[in-house]
């Protein structure tokens, strides 16, 4: 009893009971046992039928998260929710979030019924006085400084997926009745479950507890976990399984999000595209380690140079040497090593420029997210598809004979993973092929992806 009141007086807690249970044949679970005598307290089932669950609640505001937008015909629009916190009552003026438009309350409906007030827990739906832009996922606030508005954010996790989280990493988080993309920028550090203390880390395990900064795609609405549970606490998704890879809640907000404001250039990537007379995407060229990803990226960055298209070539040990020298080839580095490659790419393609990149880039949720940050019209996932043994026999550089032998480590294909694309938009299978064929059928595709139709011309 002395090691858990030591332990949670680290912890912000209103009260502690400390039961001696043994749940084999249920002793204190329901009934007090026979063989503790020396313990005089409560059951669990007691304890929890009686203890004190209420808060003494902040008046914070009126805040609702809009779940629905009920329009059954062109006579009615009501926007519909939980209310997370305060009240809101006919005629009250309401802010909306993210976008900061305001209206009035014309109506408050409890279960379609009219009523002139409602409070915290109450399913409700609200109708304005005149027309806005409100969605899922929305904020409907009055009066409520506890709502904050951006895109980052330090919380606390509790990892629960069976693979490490690294920083880098991109997933599905749902906060409210938003989802959206995030990104893990950073891993501050992991608690001890045992003693609080904070830990570095660069990696997460399974049921361990680490305090992270992340990133969201959009501006969106969010608060402290202990202002409002509702809007401060999260699910992160996976974006490939779509399993819950982890549950957390949200410390604070950072403020240099809010003070990024992106300037809308004069030349667009529109205008560079049609100077260019092509469009441009980004060819991505995945697969093992001497499957001919360089060979077929070279050739076919030729073939489009000869056509009088304007491209650039990445390729995996070229950018090593600069943009990524900094990187080895654990996990967590590989991942930022392709987030930085598709930043890079879509630069280039704002430039009007096609891309051709050339990455082993072994795990799909990183291919996946290099696909979004370039964007999916302008992506073009190539599966070089070539068996290790095959692989193993071009290798020139020696390094499977070395990766074999424990000489290097993280070695895709032998001693780290290697996912291959399930729906990559071209296959080629190279063996008994020669380069040339490989980039004629390449090439049929890219063509499709590079033409400009004639309404883009004329923008």
């Amino acid at each position: 009893k002395r090691a858990v009141k030591s332990l949670v007086s680290e912890f912000d807690v209103s009260s502690l009971t400390v039961i001696p249970v043994s749940a084999t044949v249920g002793d204190n679970i329901t009934e007090r046992s026979s063989r503790m005598p020396w313990y005089k307290g409560d059951t669990i089932l007691s304890c929890l039928e009686n203890i004190d669950v209420s808060t003494n609640e902040k008046d914070i505001g009126f805040a609702l998260p809009i779940q629905r937008v009920s329009r059954p015909d062109h006579t009615f629009r009501g926007f519909q929710g939980q209310i997370e916190c305060g009240t809101i009552r006919k005629g009250d003026e309401i802010k909306v979030l993210p976008s900061g438009e305001k209206a009035s309350v014309s109506q408050v409906l409890d279960a379609g019924k009219e009523t002139d007030e409602a409070g915290k827990g109450e399913a409700v739906t609200l109708c304005l006085d005149r027309e806005i832009d409100i969605s899922r996922g929305c904020v409907i606030e009055k009066d409520c400084a506890a709502l904050h508005t951006g895109n980052l954010f330090t919380a606390t996790i509790l990892w629960m997926d069976h693979g490490r989280l690294y920083a880098g990493e991109n997933y599905i988080l749902r906060i409210g009745t938003r989802r959206i993309p995030a990104t893990i920028l950073r891993i501050k550090h992991r608690i001890d479950v045992n003693t609080g203390d904070e830990i570095p880390a660069d990696h997460v395990r399974m049921n361990e507890i680490a305090v992270c900064d992340i990133s969201v795609s959009e501006r969106i609405v969010f608060s402290r976990f202990e202002d409002i549970r509702g809007l401060g606490s999260f699910i992160l998704i996976d974006r490939i399984t779509h399993q819950t890879s982890a549950c957390g809640t949200v410390q604070h907000p950072l403020r240099r999000g809010d003070n990024i404001f992106p300037y809308q250039m004069a030349v667009n990537r529109r205008l560079r595209e049609n100077q260019k007379g092509q469009r441009a995407v980004t060819v991505w060229l995945t697969g093992l380690s001497g499957a001919g990803k360089s060979t077929i990226a070279n050739a076919l960055d030729e073939r489009l140079f000869m056509e009088g298209r304007h491209t650039m070539t990445l390729d995996g040990d070229n950018v090593r040497k600069g943009l990524c020298n900094n990187l080895g080839f654990k996990e967590g580095d590989r991942i930022e090593n392709i987030r930085r490659v598709a930043e890079c790419a879509k630069l280039m393609n704002d430039a009007g420029i096609i891309v051709i990149a050339s990455f082993v880039s072994p795990y799909a949720r990183d291919r996946l997210q290099a696909r979004e940050i370039i964007g999916t019209d302008n992506f073009i996932e190539v599966y070089v598809s070539t068996s290790l043994e095959e692989c193993e026999k071009r290798d020139v550089k020696g390094l499977y004979g070395r990766a074999r032998s424990g000489e290097i480590p993280n070695f895709t294909g032998i001693t780290a993973p290697y996912e291959a694309p399930e729906h990559a938009e071209v296959t080629i299978a190279t063996e008994n092929r020669s380069v040339e064929e490989c980039v004629d059928e390449l090439l049929t595709e890219v063509r499709k992806k590079i033409e400009l139709k004639p309404t883009e011309e004329k923008t």
